[in-house]
């Protein structure tokens, strides 16, 4: 069994989720991407201030991620506004998703006209189409509210929530109760990885899934809190502030790291050009490590969605 077999669904924000569809756009449409939208910083800060919308800078990085980066369609939607007036840092394609997002009156229209525009087939969806932004609980009654703040922070929160709460599409509950294999990760453990399993209709799907639900570790560690963490104490974060544990193995560059609660895949990673980049051909040999570790349970889950069809 191979990933060119399976239908897989990919979990995140940031360059991680942009690396690891790039890394399987050879999937097409058995791929799904489910990003992260409550980035409340940058280009994406600046259009969220201005009147209310989700974060269109992760799904933008998806989305470009998906298509050959010498291509028109890439670096115009790619290309930054240099100097320090008002266009001065803005991102060009955030300014034409966010236009759109203003014209059509849901985010996932807006989506759907860029995928056409830019030919790609795989699926990228967000987390949620409402706004919302990330609230963390710290010791001693701090709070924090947005990504940029729970970033700065020295210290690991002790709960993370949505506010306000929201629900994902049917689609993307369709795609993960629809899958073989679930990959979360790489990046931001607070912002980029946990954000979706605090939509509740992801979680609950996420538990209720027959695929197998994979972890891919950062190479480097990351700057923040969660750093620190070693990774049976995020699952332990994660199973605390989500109500179950969506993860039934990791892939980790570092060989020290291990775990006592699920199987641990060691493989080098690191790309050879940029080294806190996962090389793609080590990360697809890498995930067809896992899934031939993980054989049985995904037959499991293909014969179940098979019987529900």
């Amino acid at each position: 069994m191979q990933l060119k077999e399976l239908n897989v669904v990919a979990i995140g924000g940031g360059h991680g989720l942009g690396r690891v569809l790039s890394t399987l756009s050879f999937l097409g449409n058995q791929l799904t991407g489910i990003v992260t939208t409550t980035d409340n910083g940058g280009s994406t800060g600046r259009l969220r201030k201005r009147s209310s919308s989700i974060a269109w800078g992760d799904l933008r990085n998806c989305l470009t991620q998906l298509v050959d980066d010498k291509s028109v369609g890439s670096q115009l939607f790619d290309f930054r506004f240099d100097g320090e007036d008002e266009l001065g840092g803005h991102n060009l394609g955030n300014l034409i998703l966010y236009g759109l997002g203003e014209i059509h009156s849901r985010p996932l229209d807006s989506i759907k006209l860029v995928r056409r525009l830019l030919r790609v087939k795989t699926p990228v969806l967000p987390m949620s189409e409402t706004p919302t932004d990330l609230m963390a609980f710290y010791p001693e009654g701090l709070c924090r509210v947005g990504e940029i703040s729970v970033d700065k922070m020295s210290m690991m929160p002790k709960s993370l929530m949505l506010a306000p709460l929201v629900k994902t599409l049917p689609s993307c509950v369709e795609a993960i109760l629809k899958a073989d294999l679930i990959i979360l990760g790489p990046g931001s453990f607070l912002t980029s990885v946990v954000p979706p399993l605090l939509v509740r209709d992801i979680s609950n799907a996420l538990n209720q899934t027959n695929a197998h639900r994979v972890f891919i570790d950062n190479i480097v560690a990351e700057d923040s809190p969660a750093a620190a963490l070693t990774l049976d104490e995020k699952l332990a974060w994660i199973e605390e502030n989500v109500g179950c544990l969506p993860i039934d193995s990791a892939i980790c560059h570092d060989s020290n790291v291990t775990s006592s609660r699920i199987d641990i895949c060691h493989h080098e990673l690191h790309s050879d050009t940029v080294k806190h980049y996962h090389s793609r051909d080590k990360l697809i040999a890498a995930l067809n490590i896992c899934i031939s570790k993980a054989s049985n349970h995904i037959k499991i889950a293909q014969s179940a969605a098979v019987h529900a069809d």
